[in-house]
């Protein structure tokens, strides 16, 4: 069924403007962390605008000349989603990136960085979805907010739909129902489980919605 034929059209956030000082040396900072380039097309009226896509994104950056009024450096808070913070912080400083210790707000809100002493260090304690944090900044001081999900609340992926935006994210998925599993068949006398693809299906498609989990 389309969207004409519902009446509720479909609105995809595509991509957000950062504004930069430097294209050409934006360029190579985000080249170097190894996102995709989308685009990079310039006009002799001096319009240009550069594309680049994180891995595993559906929405993408944008930046160039005569595109912005914003102050370079002037974005903040861009989330970008992860399946395991440590693991996306390690890679990042691999690559170059300045990026800060994980954390997690010991104040709600705190993960903006604008309540004083706010921020505790390592991740949440029970490694909580929605709960690990860690940032970095591009060489303006646009800042990004890395968040740890893993299980999504209700309501937040479309309803019979169970997708992974990447390899990463479906191996962090297997492990975390290897683990569940592991400790449903201790429960159950440790017992091997025949139906344990069944199972994993159940804990992935249950996790991925924001559902129940099994036990």
């Amino acid at each position: 069924m389309s969207s004409s034929e519902t009446g509720k059209a479909d609105f995809k956030l595509e991509a957000v403007v950062i504004p930069v000082r430097d294209v050409d040396r934006s360029k190579r900072f985000y080249q170097d962390l190894g996102w995709r380039l989308d685009a990079d097309f310039g006009f002799d009226n001096g319009f240009r605008v550069v594309q680049f896509t994180p891995p595993g994104s559906p929405a993408s950056i944008q930046f160039g000349s005569r595109i912005t009024n914003q102050a370079p450096g002037t974005a903040e808070g861009i989330y970008l989603v992860v399946a395991d913070i440590r693991a996306a912080h390690d890679e990042l400083v691999k690559l170059g990136a300045d990026v800060t210790e994980v954390f997690h707000p010991a104040a709600p809100g705190a993960q903006f960085g604008q309540i004083a002493d706010g921020r505790a260090g390592g991740p949440a304690g029970d490694r909580a979805s929605y709960g690990s944090f860690a940032t970095f900044r591009d060489p303006d001081g646009n800042s990004f907010l890395l968040q740890e999900v893993t299980t999504r609340l209700p309501g937040r992926v479309e309803p019979g739909t169970t997708t992974y935006a990447s390899l990463n994210d479906l191996a962090g998925a297997i492990r975390r129902a290897a683990a569940a599993h592991g400790e449903h068949e201790a429960r159950n006398g440790g017992a091997y489980d025949e139906s344990w693809p069944e199972w994993y299906a159940a804990y992935m498609v249950a996790e991925n919605q924001g559902e129940q989990l099994p036990q």
